[in-house]
C-alpha cells in the first residue's frame, strides 16, 4: 500500500500488484475499497493469476484515502482527475480501466478524457448510464444514500439500506459516504459513443442497478456484454466475475 498526493492535495490509497502487460486499474464502488470490491472476493487474484499487473485505488473518502466531511470535495469530475492523476503518479502510458457501479462511471468518464485508456471494463452498471446520464437513479436516489448513512438510518429506503449495512460491517466514515453522495447527485454522461476502446460491461443478472445492461453494452461502439450470477453485492464474489474479466483482457 501506499499513498499520493492528488491534484488538489488529498492524499489517496493504493495498492500495486506487479505482473506484465498493460496495468490493470481498478475503481470500486461507493462505500467499498480496494479490498471489500476487489481482493476478498477474489478479482485481484485472479488477474494476478492470469500475470496481469494490477493496481487499485482507494477513493476519495473511501478505504485508506482521505476522507473530508464536505460535498465540495466530492464530483464525478474531482473522483476521475484522481484516477488519472494516480496515471500521473505511476508513469503510466497505457492501462486497462476497470470500474464497478460508481467506479464503473467514474471510468467511463477517464476513459472519454484520457488516451491512455486502452480498453475499458464497467460493472454493477446498465441502462441507466443511457437513461440517467449515470447511477439508475430511478432506483435510488443520492439523497437516500445520504439518509442511509445519517442518524440510526431510520426512513432509509429500501435499496439504501444495503448500503448503510455495507458501511457499518465494512467500518466505514458514514459522514464521508454522505457526502460523497451528496457531492455525486448530478448526472455526468452524456453519451458513451466517443468512447471507442474495446469495452466489456460485466453485469449481475439480479442487480436493479445494472438493468438492461444490454443497453449500455449497445451504446459503445466497441461494447460486448458478460451477465454473471448475482445482484448489486454478489455478483461480483462469483467466479463467473472475475473469469469474464480475465477472458476480455487475454
Amino acid at each position: 500500500m501506499a499513498k499520493f498526493s492528488s491534484w488538489d492535495g488529498l492524499e489517496l490509497n493504493y495498492r500495486v500488484w506487479e505482473g506484465e502487460g498493460v496495468p490493470v486499474v481498478l475503481q470500486h464502488g461507493i462505500v467499498a475499497d480496494t479490498n471489500a470490491n476487489w481482493m476478498s472476493v477474489g478479482v485481484v487474484a485472479a488477474l494476478q493469476q492470469a500475470g496481469h499487473q494490477v493496481i487499485s485505488l482507494d477513493a476519495r473518502g473511501h478505504g485508506r484515502s482521505e476522507k473530508p466531511h464536505d460535498a465540495e470535495r466530492y464530483s464525478w469530475r474531482a473522483m476521475a482527475d484522481d484516477v488519472r492523476a494516480l496515471y500521473d503518479h505511476l508513469g503510466l502510458d497505457e492501462v486497462v480501466q476497470v470500474g464497478y457501479s460508481m467506479g464503473g462511471v467514474i471510468s467511463i468518464l477517464v476513459a472519454q478524457s484520457d488516451e491512455r485508456v486502452r480498453r475499458l471494463v464497467v460493472g454493477g452498471i446498465g441502462s441507466g448510464v443511457v437513461d440517467c446520464g449515470g447511477i439508475d437513479w430511478r432506483v435510488i436516489d443520492a439523497e437516500d444514500i445520504v439518509t442511509a448513512m445519517r442518524g440510526d438510518g431510520s426512513g432509509t429506503a429500501e435499496q439504501a439500506k444495503m448500503f448503510r449495512i455495507l458501511a457499518d460491517v465494512l467500518g466505514a466514515d458514514r459522514e464521508a459516504i454522505a457526502s460523497v453522495a451528496a457531492g455525486l447527485s448530478e448526472a455526468p454522461i452524456k453519451t458513451v459513443a466517443d468512447i471507442e476502446v474495446p469495452t466489456l460491461v460485466l453485469a449481475g443478472d439480479a442487480d436493479p442497478f445494472a438493468a438492461e445492461p444490454e443497453r449500455l453494452a449497445a451504446a459503445f461502439p466497441n461494447g460486448s456484454l458478460a451477465v454473471v450470477p448475482g445482484d448489486h453485492l454478489v455478483a461480483t464474489t462469483h467466479p463467473k466475475f472475475a473469469a469474464a474479466l480475465v477472458d476480455f483482457l487475454a
